[in-house]
């Protein structure tokens, strides 16, 4: 996510734009206090500076409901009174019989209304195919038949996030959108979306994901893994972001970068397309360069801060250095 971000901020200070914070938790489940907290916190210290205040996807439900609202008027959504065991039985019977286990259309031309227990599904096209020039993939084409009726309204009242991205990024002017590729699969349904509600299609950027050194998806079993625990372990900011600045995106042989370097010789077609993989001892060369690059009074001023989170504020330090 660290990196995902950081894509995004070079990108946007290169060509002049805004870059743009928005949490986006419609899934009260998984969108605690904590997990905001992580993400502001980790953006802070890698210096990461967004434009304007963070923008909560949450707060702006109502706005989206209205779009999804249009949509049910306009029968490019429908109301879908399936139960979730009703969907998982016919799904269950679909793959049994060799087919594809998606929703099936049931409600597709009822005409329903609202009801308890609910949700809204977007009618999306059953024919052709959707497609984009992606930034870093090149072109990505997938067939409108592979493609569900998504749910753009929960039974709960909650739009989902795959509507919500779309009305967000219409209605804020979101021109580029770099994210990671296990995103993809959500790309063909938004464009959809987009193209359903009369909005102009940003340009993507899928950026491939960063794997443990067993090439599987990131866990607590590959060592540290979030922003904030290099932090803990006493790293530099600037030695974070020289890392994952060079993780997939190079720039000749150069392996030293300042964040004003990052925002003039950053491009995207230098990232690559195949995962990186974490090497969690790899930020220690760049984070011995900037220790040194960095005037003593401001590591002695880290240093206390480090010792103060360990509770060793009143041990006697001395510090030995050259005058």
């Amino acid at each position: 996510g660290a990196r995902t971000a950081l894509v995004n901020a070079r990108l946007a200070r290169k060509l002049g734009g805004r870059f743009v914070l928005r949490i986006e938790d419609t899934d009260a489940m998984r969108s605690t206090a904590e997990f905001t907290e992580a993400i502001l916190s980790a953006m802070t210290w890698l210096n990461l500076d967004w434009d304007g205040e963070p923008i909560y996807q949450s707060q702006r439900a109502d706005i989206h409901r209205q779009y999804i609202q249009k949509m049910v008027e306009e029968g490019k959504a429908y109301w879908c009174h399936c139960t979730p065991e009703e969907i998982e039985e016919r799904r269950q019977k679909a793959l049994a019989e060799g087919g594809k286990p998606k929703y099936d259309g049931r409600c597709r031309n009822l005409n329903l209304g609202p009801a308890p227990g609910a949700v809204v599904r977007f009618k999306g096209s059953e024919e052709g195919e959707t497609g984009w020039n992606d930034l870093i993939k090149g072109p990505v084409v997938f067939s409108n038949a592979e493609l569900d009726d998504l749910i753009i309204l929960k039974s709960d009242g909650m739009p989902t996030y795959n509507l919500a991205v779309v009305v967000d990024d219409m209605t804020m002017g979101i021109t580029h959108i770099i994210r990671g590729d296990d995103h993809v699969n959500n790309t063909p349904r938004q464009i959809l979306l987009y193209q359903a509600l009369g909005g102009e299609l940003p340009q993507f950027a899928h950026v491939p994901m960063i794997l443990g050194a067993d090439k599987t998806r990131l866990s607590k079993r590959h060592g540290a893994t979030s922003v904030m625990a290099y932090k803990e372990m006493g790293y530099l900011p600037q030695a974070l972001v020289n890392y994952l600045a060079r993780l997939g995106w190079s720039h000749g042989d150069q392996e030293i970068f300042s964040l004003e370097e990052m925002k003039e010789l950053f491009d995207l077609a230098h990232v690559g397309r195949s995962a990186g993989d974490l090497k969690p001892e790899k930020p220690k060369w760049p984070h011995s360069h900037y220790t040194q690059e960095t005037p003593l009074n401001e590591l002695a001023e880290l240093a206390w801060t480090y010792l103060d989170t360990r509770g060793c504020r009143n041990t006697e330090v001395g510090v030995v250095g050259k005058k």
